[in-house]
C-alpha cells in the first residue's frame, strides 16, 4: 500500500449514456483550427491542424456551471466534438464538448511566441457532455452552440480539414496515445465571447447536448 503525503486528488471522469459506468480520463488533447473558416476567422489560412492540451481536472461535466477564471476579460466559447480512447487505443465513444478560451491571453501569448497553456488549459475550462460508446452516429451531422438561446456557433462536422480518425493517427506521432485520452477535435467558425451569467447550449446531432451557464467569479 502507497503511503502518501496527502490523498491524491479524484480521478477525473464521465458519465456514460445508458450505463452506470464512468469514463476515467487520464488526459485532454486538443486540436487548433481544424475547420477551415474557423481558421480565416482567427486571420490564418488552412493548414495542417496543431495540437495543445489541456489538464484531465479541466474538465466540467454537463450538469455543473464553470465558474469565470480569473485573469481574464475576454474568455470565448468553441464547441467541439470529443472522441473518447479505449482500451484497443481506438476511439470508444464521443460527446460534445466546449473549450473555454482566456482570448486575451492567448493573443498576448501569439504575439510575443509563448505557450498558449495558460489560455487553454486553465481550471474548468473543459466542459464536457455524456459519453455515448460506439460508432459516431452521423459523421456529418449538425453541430452548433446557442448563447442565451440565440444561434453563435453552427457548421457540420465533415466541414473538418482532419477527420477523427486522422487526428488520432497525427496524435500517435506524438504521444502514446492511451485508454482515457480525450480529443477536442476543433471547432466551427463564430467563436465568440462570453459575460458571467451567459447560458451556452452546444450540440452535435446523435449525441447528448451540453449546457451550462458561467458562474460570477
Amino acid at each position: 500500500m502507497i503511503d502518501w503525503l496527502f490523498p491524491p486528488a479524484p480521478t477525473a471522469s464521465l458519465p456514460i449514456k445508458g450505463s452506470t459506468q464512468r469514463f476515467p480520463v487520464r488526459r485532454i488533447l486538443c486540436v487548433g483550427q481544424n475547420y477551415a473558416a474557423h481558421a480565416r476567422e482567427m486571420g490564418h489560412a488552412r493548414a495542417e491542424p496543431f495540437f495543445f492540451s489541456k489538464p484531465a481536472d479541466a474538465l466540467v461535466v454537463d450538469g455543473t456551471d464553470p465558474a469565470w477564471p480569473t485573469a481574464t476579460a475576454n474568455l470565448h466559447h468553441e464547441v467541439e466534438l470529443v472522441c473518447a480512447i479505449g482500451e484497443d487505443g481506438g476511439i470508444v465513444g464521443w460527446a460534445v464538448g466546449c473549450d473555454l478560451t482566456r482570448r486575451d491571453l492567448q493573443a498576448a501569448a501569439k504575439e510575443k511566441g509563448r505557450p498558449w497553456d495558460a489560455a487553454k488549459g486553465f481550471d474548468q475550462s473543459a466542459p464536457c457532455g455524456a459519453l455515448t460508446l460506439g460508432d459516431l452516429p452521423d459523421a456529418a451531422a449538425p453541430i452548433a452552440l446557442t448563447l442565451n438561446g440565440e444561434p453563435r456557433q453552427s457548421g457540420r462536422l465533415d466541414d473538418m480539414v482532419w477527420s477523427p480518425v486522422e487526428i488520432l493517427a497525427k496524435a500517435r506521432e506524438l504521444w502514446d496515445v492511451r485508454a482515457g485520452d480525450l480529443i477536442f477535435t476543433g471547432t466551427p467558425e463564430g467563436v465568440g465571447p462570453l459575460v458571467a451569467g451567459d447560458r451556452v447550449e452546444a450540440t452535435i446531432e446523435g449525441l447528448e447536448p451540453l449546457s451550462f451557464t458561467m458562474r460570477a467569479k
